[in-house]
């Protein structure tokens, strides 16, 4: 995966920070499992597990964090 269009972490406001973190997040995922049809094939048994959705949640939440240092967001 050498082309994934992520240029920079810095954005113009927090709200452009968060979908950069969730983009991030989706990143990883296909990342970790390439293949597209097993992603399709997972994503029932994860979409309705609370468990696994707060994971996910968890996962935006720690990557929205790196976005708002490298944007010093908690000034």
């Amino acid at each position: 995966m050498s082309n994934v269009g992520l240029e920079s972490l810095q954005t113009a406001n927090p709200q452009e920070g968060y979908e950069l973190a969730i983009k991030l997040s989706r990143m990883g995922v296909k990342y970790t499992q390439p293949s597209e049809e097993v992603r399709n094939k997972l994503r029932p048994m994860y979409g309705e597990d609370p468990t696994s959705l707060i994971a996910s949640s968890q996962v935006v939440a720690t990557n929205f964090q790196t976005v708002a240092t490298a944007n010093n967001y908690w000034k």
